[in-house]
């Protein structure tokens, strides 16, 4: 059988898509305060954003016990987990990976200094080890791919080949691969090849921000999210929106 040829694409402007769910979430390693926003260009990060799912007081779980502190906790514990991720674009899935473990949430400084240390093993181990279970979409029209990492075990609803829609539900948020906690990893890359992509631009249509430790919101036709604000999608202007 013919070795498959990572697929490359010369876009090199910023692609605009919609976040990829509903609801409240943080926005964590944010390209708005860095570049690259992940520390590295390795595996086209170079522009990704982490998304935490919260309530509306900011909180990432609503249980805080002695396991907070000094250990770790189920990953069921936290509002992320399990929440639909959603087709931020329309495209065609052009790969799907499955298989990895969702581990246990770590919020306690103890219980994240070993898994620290254990990073370059992981990264060893492959594409899978990092980015977990994740999808990759070939974006229709502007030649450009986007990755979803971190997805739970077992929850992908689409297969390789695919065509989807923006808002689709595609999978669940997870907690696998070098996740510390549940939530979806989100990056725009010129390749469908993980191990070769370069990070392109990204920016997101509509949504409403709150910036970090601000009370009032702000609704953005387009743009990126700050690190530390949380942001709901809004669906099109002239659509009903939820106060």
């Amino acid at each position: 059988m013919a070795e498959r040829m990572p697929t490359r694409s010369p876009v090199t402007s910023e692609i605009e898509i919609s976040l990829p769910f509903e609801g409240f979430w943080l926005a964590r390693n944010s390209p708005a305060r860095r570049v690259p926003s992940h520390g590295s260009d390795l595996l086209g990060e170079r522009y990704a954003i982490d998304f935490v799912g919260v309530d509306t007081r900011r909180r990432t779980a609503d249980c805080r016990d002695w396991r907070t502190f000094l250990a770790t906790e189920p990953a069921e514990r936290f509002f992320a987990y399990g929440r639909p991720i959603l087709a931020p674009a329309a495209g065609i899935v052009v790969e799907v990976h499955e298989g990895e473990v969702d581990h246990a949430g770590r919020r306690s400084q103890l219980a994240l200094v070993p898994y620290a240390v254990g990073q370059a093993g992981r990264l060893r181990h492959g594409v899978g080890a990092v980015a977990g279970n994740y999808l990759i979409i070939a974006l229709r029209d502007s030649g450009a791919f986007v990755a979803l990492a971190h997805l739970r075990n077992g929850s992908t609803r689409v297969a390789a080949g695919d065509e989807v829609t923006a808002g689709q539900p595609v999978a669940d948020c997870g907690n696998s691969g070098n996740s510390t906690q549940p939530h979806v990893h989100v990056q725009v890359m010129d390749s469908s090849d993980l191990s070769v992509a370069r990070g392109v631009p990204v920016t997101f249509r509509r949504f409403r921000e709150w910036p970090s430790r601000a009370q009032q919101f702000q609704i953005r036709e387009s743009g990126l999210p700050g690190e530390g604000a949380v942001v709901e999608p809004l669906p099109p202007a002239g659509e009903a929106t939820r106060l």
